[in-house]
């Protein structure tokens, strides 16, 4: 075998493994950008079941909180801003996410006067979706979170390299993470 031979049998082999290695990274973003997807589709999942969740609550607290009519207002207000935004195409996860972060402030001062009724807090309708509630709460918690994990795991693929020849070859876009507001991040304050 002569040198010629070595030399393109060294070249082939190094094509060979440059070809395997983009195919294999090119899958790769391919698959981090449909967990992405899922994942934004597990937080909607939870998230519709939530928004289908608050009329009952809602109607729930009514019945003994009648006079309460502007907390009603701002839950079902909320309620449907947070509809639009799961149901509207142009809705980013940061429009989504604030969207929600609202719904989630208006339940908490919805909760909130629920516990100045007794009779209420003592209804097993009003413990059964508070539960319901609960559960839920702890599911888009986790979704959440494996979203923004997959969300961290493909921009890091994008931007580093040699993956990020590939990304940008193929015009792979990182992903948004699904966060909650700067106003949301504070502590709130109760005064008795």
């Amino acid at each position: 075998m002569g040198a010629v031979a070595i030399v393109m049998l060294v070249v082939l082999a190094i094509i060979v493994i440059v070809v395997v290695w983009a195919i294999m990274a090119y899958n790769r973003l391919v698959t981090l950008r449909n967990r992405v997807e899922n994942g934004y589709s597990q937080i909607d999942v939870q998230l519709k079941r939530r928004t289908d969740l608050v009329p009952n609550l809602v109607e729930c607290v009514k019945g003994y909180a009648s006079h309460e009519s502007q907390v009603f207002q701002n839950v079902t207000v909320a309620r449907a801003e947070a509809m639009k935004a799961a149901n509207s195409n142009a809705a980013t996860p940061a429009d989504r996410a604030q969207a929600e972060s609202n719904l989630t402030n208006a339940l908490m001062a919805l909760q909130a006067t629920a516990e100045a009724y007794p009779d209420l807090k003592a209804n097993q309708n009003f413990l059964q979706l508070q539960d319901q509630l609960s559960d839920l709460e702890q599911k888009i918690a986790y979704a959440r979170q494996f979203y923004n994990d997959v969300v961290q795991k493909l921009n890091t693929s994008i931007q580093t390299f040699p993956s990020n020849l590939i990304a940008s070859m193929f015009h792979f876009a990182p992903g948004q993470y699904f966060q909650v507001a700067e106003s949301d991040k504070q502590l709130p304050q109760v005064k008795f």
